[in-house]
């Protein structure tokens, strides 16, 4: 687990670039507020502004970038208003924190926009909690939630833009059709609404006043995931990583958050350690959160052995609360999210050979790397989708077996795509009869694995195309190659079930 969150691959340095952008967006944000004579609490919600700035913010260009992260305050200003107008009228505020719930994970519905303002909301009205945010602190908040904001914005658009000079980030979402309670995002907004009331009534049996743990752990349970699945493993990865950081709290936190110098010293390493880490490991990801809430409770005065303990107890209710409510309350199903995200990916390899062969054919418009970036991003995603199927506790072997030979497969296809995509954008490399029709038998396998009404019939195993001759051009091998990955996967997505069903 460490080394797959501290030694795996990190092309470009995306991961590297964003974990160092954060911590001089993040300091700069902090900074400044210092230097506007900001209180302790007020420098904490700036800083977590900048953080959520630049972690939820996904827009697959700098301009949405720049829109959504522009919009951040509206969202939350509201809702940190709201939230401590009704700080000491208990039940008001706990159904307004419902609703707010609620209404954050059913904005997932308008892509990576509605999903960054969605959490910001959420976590304007749960710092309102943490920091107990009173209506004669909100003027400075005002100004101190923008400032940072504003900061984070020089540092990400400005002083460190790496998406103008390399490819942007691709934002995926899996498309829904349904309405109504057919929808996923709507699905789960009430699973999400029915667990944080869950956490919130044990939360508060739990304590009176650090109740909103509870409530937090449930909501962070539900980011970033579709099914239950893949909820029930995040809410197993989040107590770990907690557990793990609390250990580390004791180790770290309570013996030095008395030091300032050394205090800002771990929170920017963890800092750093949440951004590097997110993108492989969730669990490494909640050790640095956790790591980082411990010192800021030790900056604010109020850190003890006691309260390190009740935060994973409150984690514990929390994840329990998402995982009973996508288990009974309308699930979705990991197999029929991860079969829409298979066939997604299929689709989007038509298209990376179709941009690839009509670039090879003098199409100035075609942009097969875009593709390729796209594709990267659906099988990432994918791969969050598989993860309960693959994890070590899942103790159904064949369906274990059988989605890591669709996973190893696609992997295999997406390494022919991206060499496919190099040739192309060799100007010397020429079009021919020959990778005309290996591209045809590209989308006939495509259509065929992924039910097109074209493909007429199924793909099977024993289709699968001759090796190439030796001396064969390097487009033509690709392409061979990815005709024999596709045709491989018609075993593991055979029907009934093309990937393992149930979990």
């Amino acid at each position: 687990m460490l080394k797959r969150a501290f030694v795996a691959q990190d092309p470009g340095l995306m991961r590297l670039r964003s974990a160092s952008r954060a911590v001089l967006g993040i300091g700069l944000a902090v900074a400044l507020c210092g230097a506007a004579g900001h209180s302790a609490e007020a420098a904490v919600t700036g800083g977590l502004a900048a953080l959520l700035a630049l972690f939820t913010v996904t827009d697959p260009t700098v301009r949405g970038q720049a829109v959504t992260t522009a919009l951040l305050p509206v969202a939350g200003l509201p809702v940190l208003t709201l939230a401590a107008v009704l700080h000491d009228l208990p039940l008001a505020r706990d159904l307004v924190f419902l609703a707010v719930v609620g209404a954050g994970v059913y904005a997932r519905r308008w892509g990576p926009r509605g999903h960054a303002l969605g959490v910001f909301g959420f976590m304007a009205y749960f710092s309102a909690q943490f920091l107990h945010i009173v209506p004669g602190r909100l003027p400075e908040l005002y100004v101190a939630v923008p400032l940072s904001l504003l900061a984070s914005s020089v540092v990400r658009f400005g002083v460190w833009c790496y998406e103008r000079r390399i490819a942007a980030p691709v934002a995926v979402a899996l498309f829904d059709g349904a309405t109504g309670l057919g929808r996923i995002t709507t699905r789960q907004a009430v699973q999400a609404t029915a667990g944080a009331g869950f956490a919130l009534l044990v939360g508060q049996v739990l304590s009176g006043e650090r109740w909103y743990w509870a409530v937090g752990a449930t909501w962070w349970v539900f980011v970033a995931t579709t099914s239950r699945g893949e909820t029930v493993v995040r809410g197993f990865r989040r107590f770990l990583g907690t557990v793990l950081g609390i250990g580390l709290g004791f180790a770290v936190a309570l013996p030095l958050h008395h030091e300032p110098v050394v205090a800002a010293v771990v929170v920017a390493v963890s800092v750093f350690g949440i951004f590097y880490t997110a993108a492989v490991s969730y669990t490494w990801m909640m050790l640095a959160v956790t790591v980082m809430a411990s010192m800021l409770y030790g900056l604010l005065g109020v850190l003890d052995a006691g309260l390190l303990v009740l935060r994973v107890t409150e984690t514990a209710a929390g994840a329990l609360g998402a995982v009973l409510a996508v288990l009974f309350v309308l699930p979705v199903t990991t197999h029929s999210v991860t079969e829409a995200w298979v066939e997604r990916a299929l689709r989007c390899v038509r298209s990376c050979t179709a941009e690839a062969a009509a670039r090879l054919a003098g199409g100035e418009d075609a942009d097969p790397p875009s593709r390729v970036a796209e594709l990267e991003a659906i099988l990432g995603r994918m791969r969050l989708s598989l993860a309960p199927l693959v994890h070590p506790l899942n103790p159904v072997r064949a369906r274990k077996r059988r989605a890591r030979r669709v996973l190893a497969l696609l992997d295999d296809c997406a390494r022919e795509v991206r060499g496919l995509a190099f040739v192309a954008a060799d100007p010397e490399a020429s079009h021919d009869a020959r990778l005309a029709a290996a591209c045809r038998r590209v989308e006939t396998a495509v259509e065929a694995l992924t039910d097109a009404p074209a493909a007429g019939r199924h793909l099977l195993p024993g289709d699968a195309p001759a090796a190439e001759p030796a001396g064969a051009s390097p487009v033509l091998a690709h392409l061979h190659a990815l005709e024999r990955a596709l045709h491989e996967l018609a075993v593991p997505l055979r029907r009934p079930g093309r990937i393992p069903a149930g979990a």
